[in-house]
């Protein structure tokens, strides 16, 4: 069935229809969520899908509990990042419809801590420096910054026991104060 284009294979095991048998369009963030499991897509996808950054992100990234990985498909390229296990369960949203059913997506604040905690770049972030790297280096609108729960962007940062989280955190809500 994969040869002869019925099917297409998105890892051993995992396959959707071809386009020929599909009455809509597939939900790339319930199938990354297939892929590899446990998982829930973040990062720069759920960044995007959040409108905080003005890019389309064609990558379909993902936080994962198991080991990080990548698969190249037809469908295109799904990434997983394996995170630590005390901050995965924060700030997971579950979405349902009933085309596509259910799928767990970031809550725009855990995608900016996933994000954050492995940039390089933020690594040595200094509080000046912080919204620079938000808005030039992350090109999140300072608008959506001001619309981000600081409350739940601590606990999130407190989950990953991150120095530069809770800077980036209190930084947030300095910003959001006035």
């Amino acid at each position: 069935m994969v040869k002869n284009g019925d099917l297409i294979s998105l890892k051993r095991g995992i396959y959707a229809f071809s386009d020929k048998y599909r009455v809509s369009k597939l939900n790339y963030i319930a199938t990354a969520n297939m892929i590899h499991q446990p998982s829930y897509v973040s990062f720069e996808y759920a960044l995007s899908y959040h409108g905080l950054i003005p890019e389309r992100v064609y990558t379909i990234t993902s936080a994962t509990l198991s080991k990080s990985v990548e698969y190249a498909t037809q469908l295109g390229n799904f990434s997983y990042q394996k995170i630590p296990t005390k901050a995965y369960s924060l700030g997971i949203d579950w979405k349902y419809n009933d085309l596509d059913g259910g799928y767990f997506i970031a809550t725009p604040e855990k995608a900016l801590c996933d994000k954050i905690y492995f940039d390089k770049r933020a690594k040595n972030l200094k509080d000046d420096e912080i919204l620079d790297y938000l808005e030039e280096d992350l090109r999140i609108d300072y608008e959506e910054l001001l619309k981000l729960d600081s409350k739940l962007f601590w606990y999130i940062a407190m989950a990953y026991s991150s120095k530069v989280l809770l800077l980036v955190a209190n930084r947030l809500k300095r910003i959001q104060n006035g």
